[in-house]
């Protein structure tokens, strides 16, 4: 694997800093075509970018060639392996040196990149994150925050844990609110975000030994940490306007997000379906056209494609593996965008005041439980 990193260019705004964002070419079930081809779109779109492509150097400098808009704008990091999507995240520990998606997260490590980008298996990518790049001081567990669609006036919600674990106990689970408060703080520009605890129902009795535990934890700590606990939520919930912010344990927000992906890749093969139907609705479906179009894009999990990996000390944005040109150059303009704020900087220093809070919180709440027992 090459070491040897070309020294970024000048910028060509002498106001704007070029941002380089460090990117896992072999990662995509579509192979490194769609991942060339998104990032090319990324240039096109904003020149203050420019990439680190990580991969079989024999394969992607043919495809690099035939982008113009790359040229100048990238250079590609040979790294010969592969991290499939049926590879454990405990052999790609052990061998995985030599392949891209270790490649990329290195050179963030290394400060060579803002933004690592990967389409590639999410419990491997999760694990060298955590190994390469080592988690903040004082997080038990990474998480990552999804972007959902909703009818809030920021147009989105965050769901956090999206799938980094398929545990998490009342701690965790208080954790997630701090880091998910923080993001939407940082990212979605909310002053004091609603945070609220993924349930079967929202009457106070419902829920898991440890949901009943988090949702005291969550609720002690909401004042101090500067957000709105509105309580336990539902499913329905996730696109609407009750919360900004909605916590679960990442079996259940994983299954969630793949459901609503799903659910709205349906939508649209019915509407198209239901429009082709008679010449008549044909015809309804081209006066309205532009309303469909709106839409399409409103509901295409393409354009929000990107989970962020939260409690790092890098950022790391997780695209789909199944990403098309277009979901990838989504997931590189989210990672350009946090670059640009300096968002985990931003979130590192509220993360490490705020876990303090969710120690402290552990600690009295088990001290309590203890003295009820002893009582």
């Amino acid at each position: 694997m090459s070491q040897t990193i070309t020294p970024k260019p000048a910028p060509s705004n002498p106001q704007a800093e070029r941002i380089v964002i460090s990117v896992d070419a072999m990662g995509s079930d579509k192979g490194p075509a769609a991942i060339v081809a998104g990032c090319s779109h990324s240039a096109k779109k904003n020149k203050d970018i420019f990439f680190l492509l990580h991969g079989r150097k024999s394969e992607l400098e043919p495809l690099v060639a035939r982008k113009k808009n790359l040229r100048g704008r990238c250079t590609i990091v040979d790294a010969e392996g592969i991290v499939s999507m049926e590879d454990k995240p405990s052999q790609v520990m052990r061998s995985g040196k030599s392949t891209s998606m270790w490649s990329a997260l290195e050179s963030v490590r290394n400060k060579e990149a803002t933004v690592c980008v990967s389409c590639g298996n999410t419990g491997a990518l999760m694990a060298l994150s955590v190994i390469r790049l080592r988690k903040i001081p004082g997080v038990y567990r990474p998480a990552i925050a999804v972007l959902w669609p909703s009818r809030n006036p920021q147009g989105f919600n965050v769901m956090l844990d999206a799938g980094a674990d398929i545990r998490a106990d009342e701690r965790d689970l208080l954790q997630y609110a701090l880091m998910g408060a923080s993001y939407a703080r940082n990212g979605l520009h909310l002053a004091r975000p609603r945070v609220g605890l993924l349930n079967v129902g929202t009457e106070e009795f419902k829920g898991r030994t440890e949901i009943q535990a988090a949702n005291e934890l969550i609720a002690e700590n909401a004042d101090a940490a500067n957000f709105e606990y509105v309580g336990f939520v539902e499913g329905s919930d996730l696109p609407g306007k009750k919360c900004d912010v909605i916590v679960t344990d990442g079996f259940t927000g994983n299954i969630a997000l793949k459901t609503g992906e799903g659910t709205a890749s349906l939508i649209r093969d019915l509407l198209r379906e239901a429009f082709n139907y008679t010449p008549l609705s044909r015809l309804a479906a081209l006066l309205a056209f532009t309303s469909l179009k709106r839409l399409s894009s409103r509901i295409d999990p393409r354009k929000v494609n990107g989970g962020i990996f939260l409690g790092l000390n890098g950022t790391v944005v997780k695209s789909h593996g199944s990403a098309d040109a277009t979901g990838v150059s989504a997931a590189v303009k989210l990672a350009f965008q946090l670059a640009q704020s300096g968002f985990n900087e931003k979130l590192a220093a509220r993360i490490s005041a705020a876990t303090m809070l969710a120690s402290e919180a552990g600690t009295e709440h088990i001290k309590n439980s203890e003295e009820e027992a002893n009582s």
